[in-house]
């Protein structure tokens, strides 16, 4: 069994990246049978403009974050795509397999590329493509996803499915065709701002979401000044029925306690939010402020953060190599 999951470093996690992914991948260490590759889709990021500098900075201070989260790099694999080259050259030799009917119905380029579709990069194009490449190049036997990103994961399975039928054996197939989980307690969080909206890093207003940088009392008032309603808690999820912010509220605290919504309101039904936010903000400092102790600690050292990628990137480029060499050797390619 092999794990494999990726994110993009284009700035701080906020909540919903921990809440949503970072805190399982951390679970998934104790709970889950076999390795863990955990990369940062670095060359992912070059499909959109960018300021260099702020890519490698973003690179080393996502790697903070994730160390400062949990991830322990001696159980777990953890690197960024440039490093292991195997990503790039796999991506050029599944373009031959994978069809532009298929690449047309990916939702993703249609959502970034906006309406001048023509300005757009031929690698915010071919991006699925890299991505079924990151999953392949390992003989991933499972990824975690989010309903956003099964197409993505059902193309990796059509890209490795028609590879094996046109150049290889059903008996000595050179991919393995990954199956999408679920995790476990997957939480999806809004915006602080607007319930309606994911919480998100691209959102202009800082105070929409919780920075894992964020210190004590810059929690505290995101959190006392998120939108909320008038009305106070229900006895029962059924209650928070059209009130996107309360709900949003109500989720991130059973969240990070652990527990059901339901639970949630069954301990402060009736309060306004003049005191569950408070109530919010102390269980946001208690769970996340140890996170933020240690990613400070880590963030400004460049040297070790560059050791803890290149140390993930050597077992990655091990791992990768018996797939690209199967590759190249199906496809009639000499080197």
């Amino acid at each position: 069994m092999r794990t494999l999951s990726g994110i993009q470093p284009t700035g701080n996690l906020h909540l919903g990246n921990y809440l949503g992914a970072i805190r399982n991948w951390v679970r998934m260490q104790d709970e889950m049978e076999g390795e863990k590759l955990y990369f940062l889709a670095d060359l992912h990021a070059i499909s959109m403009p960018h300021v260099p500098a702020e890519l490698t900075a973003n690179t080393r201070a996502m790697t903070a974050a994730l160390v400062a989260c949990g991830i322990d790099t001696d159980r777990s694999i953890l690197f960024n795509q440039a490093r292991v080259p195997a990503h790039a050259e796999l991506q050029w030799l599944l373009n031959g397999t994978a069809r532009l009917g298929w690449l047309n119905r990916m939702t993703q380029f249609k959502d970034k590329s906006g309406k001048n579709r023509e300005s757009a990069s031929a690698a915010l194009y071919t991006y699925p493509v890299l991505q079924a490449a990151d999953v392949l190049l390992y003989q991933t036997t499972h990824v975690p996803v989010g309903e956003d990103q099964k197409q993505h994961l059902e193309l990796a399975r059509d890209v490795a499915q028609k590879f094996n039928n046109d150049y290889a054996s059903e008996e000595a197939p050179v991919f393995t065709l990954p199956e999408p989980i679920i995790p476990a307690g997957m939480a999806r969080i809004m915006s602080l701002r607007d319930g309606a909206a994911k919480m998100s890093k691209s959102d202009p207003s800082d105070m929409s979401r919780i920075n894992l940088t964020d210190d004590a009392d810059t929690m505290m008032q995101k959190v006392r000044k998120a939108k909320t309603d008038p009305e106070v808690l229900p006895s029962e999820a059924a209650g928070l029925e059209g009130r996107p912010e309360a709900r949003n509220l109500v989720g991130i605290y059973a969240a990070l306690a652990d527990t059901s919504v339901d639970a949630v309101l069954r301990d402060h039904a009736g309060q306004g939010f003049g005191a569950f936010k408070p109530a919010l903000g102390e269980l946001l400092i208690e769970k996340l402020g140890p996170i933020n102790a240690r990613f400070v600690a880590l963030k400004d050292d460049a040297a070790a953060l560059d050791a803890i990628l290149e140390k993930g990137a050597g077992k990655a480029r091990a791992l990768a190599k018996p797939t690209l060499d199967a590759a190249y050797a199906a496809l009639g390619l000499c080197r």
